[in-house]
């Protein structure tokens, strides 16, 4: 189906800001080692870790520190122990935000992720508050160069959800979070492997916002990205183009 999306100017945003920061380093890790932890060190049977793992490698991390990160979240090395916290709350113009964490102090987390709402005009909600308007979905993106029909026909063989065109005519495939690495490594193995691809967060409804009301909702996105323990910030905001090339 044909539509519209800024997934692809999100994550270049990000990236970008991460890389500013030194942080993607230190975010990628975190994610091995919570993911080995949980499911063990075999990248076979953990999908979750095989995800965070070929994160990890195409942003070149060190094979050496994917390796140690893996040892360590199994138990093999000393060192820290993470959690997984989420977090729901409201910015400005009544935008839904989800805010996932790896912390080793959930006191120190909670009060820099209450700060970065409260300074930005928004506050932390309950539990549950947000969360039933996102689903997990997984995302591979494709350039517009890609041929449309040839990544739709591999994309609904390989068990995708649907598949969206963009106005700038890049390809976005969906997949449900449980089939994202089954359909990332059967469209690879047909040699149309994504440009980026990730587990994330969708909202069902997205809700359009002026510039203003733009720029102070990247604002919060920048206070809260700001905190180490902050991995990833979703939020159903509809953000104008010139607000991200301002951002960037």
């Amino acid at each position: 189906m044909a539509g519209h999306s800024k997934w692809a100017n999100i994550q270049h945003r990000k990236k970008a800001q991460d890389a500013k920061r030194g942080k993607l380093f230190t975010r990628l890790i975190r994610e091995i080692v919570v993911a080995a932890r949980a499911g063990g060190s075999d990248l076979d049977s953990n999908p979750s870790l095989r995800t965070a793992v070929d994160k990890a490698k195409s942003q070149s991390v060190p094979k050496d520190a994917i390796d140690r990160a893996v040892k360590r979240g199994a138990g093999e090395l000393d060192g820290s122990d993470y959690e997984e916290i989420r977090y729901e709350g409201y910015g400005p113009a009544g935008i839904a935000f989800i805010v996932d964490c790896l912390s080793d102090n959930r006191n120190r987390t909670v009060a820099e992720v209450r700060h970065a709402f409260s300074k930005a005009g928004g506050n932390l909600g309950q539990s549950g508050s947000v969360s039933y308007l996102f689903t997990s979905v997984g995302v591979l993106l494709y350039s517009p160069e890609q041929d449309e029909d040839t990544i739709m026909e591999a994309a609904l063989e390989a068990g995708a959800e649907d598949i969206i065109v963009a106005e700038d005519a890049s390809i976005e495939v969906l997949t449900a979070a449980e089939d994202y690495v089954a359909v990332k490594q059967a469209m690879t193995d047909v040699g149309l492997e994504p440009e980026e691809s990730d587990l994330t967060m969708r909202a069902s409804i997205n809700t359009e916002v002026d510039l203003e009301d733009a720029q102070k909702i990247l604002c919060l996105v920048d206070l809260l990205e700001s905190s180490d323990d902050v991995q990833e910030v979703y939020y159903n905001a509809d953000i104008p183009e010139e607000a991200f090339e301002q951002e960037v």
